[in-house]
């Protein structure tokens, strides 16, 4: 299964910030959209991602006071993208090398979408049962 089929599933649409905004507000963008991360974003320019983690690392680092600062202060900035030609096990298995869980996904230098580990779970575990009913349906003809 390549990205390009889970965004036609899941959709392209990409929640993103400002890297001025305040970590407070990311916190409640988080949960309005109920979603673990967000795209950071200077114009067009991805410059980083601002997850779940972030915000944790942040509050454990530096309390309450991190909650006024700016999201650029905590964002990985180091962003790993995917490509939407690329397949689930390449995305899991980068995604656990690096222990990230969201990949924004650009198409032609744009962002396209993001898939999380979660998405490339479901989309796994539809294709084994798929693959399991698929043998069932053979033996059971055999």
């Amino acid at each position: 299964m390549l990205v390009s089929e889970i965004l036609k599933d899941k959709g392209g649409e990409v929640f993103t910030v400002a890297p001025d905004l305040g970590l407070a507000e990311a916190c409640a963008e988080l949960d309005r959209r109920r979603i673990g991360a967000l795209v950071v974003c200077d114009g067009d320019r991805v410059v980083g991602v601002i997850s779940e983690r972030d915000v944790t690392r942040a509050v454990g680092r530096d309390g309450a006071d991190g909650l006024v600062r700016p999201v650029s202060h905590y964002m990985s900035k180091d962003v790993v993208f995917a490509a939407p030609s690329e397949t689930v096990a390449v995305l899991m298995e980068r995604m656990t090398d690096r222990r990230i869980r969201h990949l924004p996904v650009l198409r032609e230098q744009r962002l396209a979408g993001v898939v999380s580990i979660g998405d490339l779970v479901k989309h796994q575990i539809a294709e084994a049962r798929l693959e399991a009913d698929s043998l069932r349906t053979y033996i059971a003809a055999g």
